[in-house]
């Protein structure tokens, strides 16, 4: 099922488990061996190929309202980078200054390996998943069109109010409490009621994270590793991002650049591509087909 926006209230905990299950189950399973390490991707669809880099704390899981829209008109690769997910960890220090090099240099390795180091693609990323796929299209090159959605290390103003919850407890009740909690803090604007697919994939992904991102997503590095990318580029914010303040970030990152396309999403916080996937997949349908995205949605 394919779950339209404001809807998934309805499910369960147990129907969001089934969700994921028959999402993964749907795609074609890669797991490319880099330096010794796995680094596992799924692929879905077909057409030209679009890449979807999830977030902090995510997985391939931060796209499940995306996914079987885009997939539509384009063949979907999306990893779970290094040390999050179902890949491996890098053998680096957790705290190592250069492992944002490292999990560059495997995402591009390993996706050259199953699409080839020459095929141009379009590529979108969420969050520490933005910052990422930067990186990726300044070492990478071959980048037709690039969409971030609210993208860190911009360094700029965070305006979240709430602090996050220690999630990490025994009782698995608190646990998901703790969950509920973060999510309404940090990544949705919307109050949650009973949003169990976005509990249960926040879940499973905070589980599996063990690359530290947090510092790097900090740091101001994004401005820079833009500027060595040339091509298209549309960036997105939900209008009440806590993790950026989406008018100071355009004046950043936007303007006096005429390739660079942007929007603020209303009504809509930091994972706007859940919140918001009906407009969200509206958008990047357009941006990475004629280029028109602004003109599908009138907001920005």
């Amino acid at each position: 099922m394919t779950i339209p926006d404001r809807a998934a209230a309805s499910v369960t905990e147990e129907q969001a488990r089934r969700e994921i299950a028959r999402l993964d189950a749907r795609a074609a399973k890669q797991r490319v061996v880099w330096q010794g390490r796995d680094v596992v991707w799924r692929r879905f669809g077909d057409g030209p190929p679009l890449v979807l880099i999830h977030g902090g704390h995510g997985s391939w899981l931060h796209w499940i309202r995306n996914i079987e829209v885009l997939a539509q008109r384009h063949t979907l690769w999306l990893p779970d980078l290094p040390g999050f997910g179902d890949s491996d960890e890098l053998d680096l220090a957790a705290h190592a200054l250069d492992r944002m090099q490292h999990l560059t240099d495997a995402l591009a390795g390993s996706l050259d390996s199953l699409v080839g180091e020459d095929t141009q693609i379009d590529l979108a990323g969420f969050s520490f998943g933005g910052l990422a796929a930067a990186h990726l299209a300044a070492l990478r090159g071959g980048i037709r069109r690039m969409a971030l959605l609210g993208p860190a290390g911009h360094g700029g103003t965070r305006r979240q109010p709430v602090a996050m919850a220690d999630w990490r407890l025994p009782d698995r009740d608190a646990m998901r409490a703790a969950l509920r909690h973060n999510l309404a803090a940090l990544m949705l604007h919307h109050p949650l009621v009973d949003d169990a697919l976005a509990i249960t994939v926040h879940e499973q992904c905070c589980i599996q994270t063990r690359f530290r991102s947090k510092a790097i997503s900090r740091s101001a590095s994004l401005k820079s590793t833009l500027d060595r990318y040339s091509y298209p580029l549309l960036l997105i914010w939900g209008e009440h991002d806590v993790t950026g303040t989406p008018e100071e970030l355009v004046q950043q990152l936007a303007e006096g650049h005429p390739g660079r396309d942007w929007c603020v999403v209303p009504n809509a916080g930091h994972w706007v591509q859940y919140e918001r996937s009906d407009d969200i997949n509206r958008l990047l349908l357009s941006w990475f087909g004629d280029g028109a995205a602004v003109a599908a949605m009138p907001v920005g």
